[in-house]
């Protein structure tokens, strides 16, 4: 079984951003590992925290550091916003909720081997020149000449090998079901390493994805803590030395500062990023870093901003995003409504279908997403970006659903036998009233909130009663993975080098879940389908792609046909907006120099763009 870590680790790389609301609650266990979570009050005063986590770790009180750079040249300056809502209090890349960037998938500091690209679903050189397959069951990676520390001292195969091995000693690590997939990794040389992977559980896609998201350490800094007896996730670090462009230079309770490193060992390879100083402000609210990249004083944003478009049709700004026109964003994950399948009625696969018709999509994407996504489809796999290539329509339009009122009553009515009652509400043959049934989502999710309270009224519209309750997040994130709900509105994994595949992991997947009362990792609902291990397990180890699309497509038929969840809406992995006041040449749909994010290989948008003067 998976490790809670590695998979939210993995889930949060990728994951929407979100509000970190846990941090007193969860600030011990495993669920804030990465840096979970996430409310997306939508131009509310609650901002929208990282993906990776951050947001303040336990620790010291954040102070301004010393001798740090505290005069900031505009035109040398780019100003972010988004990743981090609290004082960072240490920078260590493996700490839960490590200040801005040293975790997730950021290469300002710490570099991974490779870097994920959302658009193309693949992964880009970063500190590995090339990653080769002589075998299905093997990976050599051969790391660019000339990689360094930040400290000066040469950056080899030891140090990625020592990276990777800590999962063997340090389970706290968020890597450490690396070896469950890998069986070896080894130097070949100071510049080539070699992985040898599971034959057991052959799945190069999820081992791209560590490439792409464990950060590589100096293991001249970091074998002697390793070997001190600490818990490797608790070590305080507030001078971190990294391999990547950019050093810490400074930070406080109102910011992070960086500092381009201009003898970043990758000038050869990338060339010199533009700004020479990148400045994080802490902001208070959503409203607050809306009012400051309106303003121009923020060039590059990752929160949520609400009609984002009347800046540029109404206000005439230089602002933008990817797309000039709704979804305005790349769509990265799919937020699900989860259906207690053990719970009668929904036991039935029918009457879940029922409702599946029954849902106003395009309503929710525009009253809830804000136009920020397209109408949900009934299939599992993103139909736009990286996993366009996997999604099969007319399996869609065959299998799957569609806002259809009259077909959600027919299918209560015809194939249910269903009576309407005086009051509206449909009873079963058995005398089960449908309804009053309870959907849950975290109080001050309000984009979620939106979404179900339209669940409900498209639910009543068919003579299903659905009641929406809003409890504070803690209780969700223990009720639901102990399968103590009726329907909730939930996440899975987003785009990422193993998806589409993952998402029907956590969708279908009963393998490794534990009983109802037990915390799952994934499947909450604790759905299961003989014909899905096998499916799965081919489609992990394919690396044929027409081959890997009929084994989705088959997949995808056993959900569409169960309906164990149903897709609400899209949302991205990063919000992408910018203002070219200061900056220009942003990457856009018409100008896709760098994928829309700011980790993994959106690193290359610092390298695209120009200051105005």
């Amino acid at each position: 079984m998976e490790d809670r870590r590695t998979h939210l680790s993995a889930f949060l790389a990728h994951v929407t951003t979100r509000r970190q609301v846990l941090q007193g609650a969860l600030a011990a266990g495993a669920l804030v590992a990465g840096g979970l979570l996430a409310s997306c009050r939508q131009g509310a005063a609650t901002p929208t925290a990282a993906p990776a986590g951050q947001t303040p770790a336990a620790g010291p009180t954040a102070v301004s550091t010393p001798g740090a750079v505290t005069e900031f040249p505009r035109n040398e300056t780019l100003f972010v916003a988004g990743f981090q809502w609290g004082p960072p209090t240490t920078f260590n890349p493996m700490t839960p909720g490590t200040g801005w960037p040293a975790g997730g998938q950021y290469q300002h500091i710490y570099e991974t081997l490779f870097a994920f690209n959302l658009l193309t679903g693949g992964i880009e050189p970063q500190l590995g020149e090339k990653l080769e397959t002589p075998d299905s069951a093997t990976m050599v990676i051969t790391l660019h000449q000339g990689t360094k520390w930040q400290d000066g001292k040469p950056l080899t195969a030891d140090d990625v090998v020592f990276t990777y091995e800590l999962a063997k000693d340090h389970p706290e690590v968020p890597h450490n079901t690396f070896f469950d997939y890998v069986s070896q990794i080894t130097k070949v040389d100071d510049r080539t390493i070699r992985l040898d992977l599971n034959k057991e559980r052959l799945n190069p896609g999820f081992v791209k994805q560590f490439l792409a998201s464990v950060k590589i350490l100096p293991k001249h800094i970091w074998e002697e803590r390793a070997k001190s007896g600490q818990t490797l996730t608790e070590i305080v670090d507030t001078e971190p030395v990294g391999s990547g462009p950019y050093k810490l230079v400074g930070f406080s309770p109102e910011r992070v500062a960086l500092q381009r490193d201009d003898n970043y060992w990758g000038i050869s390879v990338f060339g010199t990023p533009a700004p020479k100083y990148i400045v994080h402000p802490i902001f208070k609210s959503n409203d607050e870093g809306n009012l400051a990249l309106e303003q121009g004083r923020i060039d590059i944003s990752q929160q949520f901003a609400p009609k984002i478009w009347e800046m540029w049709e109404k206000k005439n700004l230089p602002v933008g995003t990817w797309f000039k026109q709704p979804p305005y964003h790349v769509p990265g994950s799919i937020p699900l409504l989860f259906i207690n399948v053990h719970k009668k009625p929904w036991d039935n696969p029918t009457l879940r279908r029922a409702l599946a018709y029954a849902i106003n999509y395009a309503q929710i994407a525009e009253l809830a997403m804000s136009r920020y996504s397209i109408t949900a489809n009934s299939s599992l796999i993103i139909p736009d970006g990286a996993e366009k290539k996997f999604y099969d329509q007319a399996n869609v339009d065959q299998n799957g659903w569609k806002h259809d009122p009259q077909r959600a009553v027919q299918i209560l009515e015809q194939e249910l036998g269903a009576k309407k009652g005086n009051d509206g509400i449909y009873v079963l043959p058995d005398g089960t009233r449908l309804g009053p049934f309870k959907v849950e989502c975290p109080y001050g999710w309000t984009d979620w909130q939106t979404a179900l309270e339209l669940v409900a009224q498209s639910a009543k519209d068919v003579g299903i009663e659905i009641n929406t309750e809003f409890p504070d997040a803690p209780v969700l994130f223990t009720r639901i993975p102990n399968g103590d709900f009726e329907l909730a509105l939930w996440f899975v994994n987003g785009v990422s080098p193993a998806s589409p595949w993952i998402r029907f992991r956590d969708v279908l997947d009963d393998r490794g879940v534990p009983p109802v009362g037990q915390q799952a990792f994934w499947n909450y609902n604790r759905y299961s389908n003989p014909a899905v291990a096998d499916l799965l397990d081919r489609a992990a180890a394919s690396q044929n792609e027409a081959e890997q699309k009929e084994l989705f497509a088959e997949l995808d038929r056993i959900f569409m046909k169960d309906a164990p969840v149903i897709p609400l809406m899209y949302r991205p992995l990063e919000f992408y907006e910018y203002n070219e006041s200061v900056w220009t040449g942003f990457p856009n749909a018409d100008n896709p120099t760098a994928p829309p994010q700011q980790s993994g290989a959106g690193i290359k948008i610092l390298y695209v763009i120009k200051a105005k003067s």
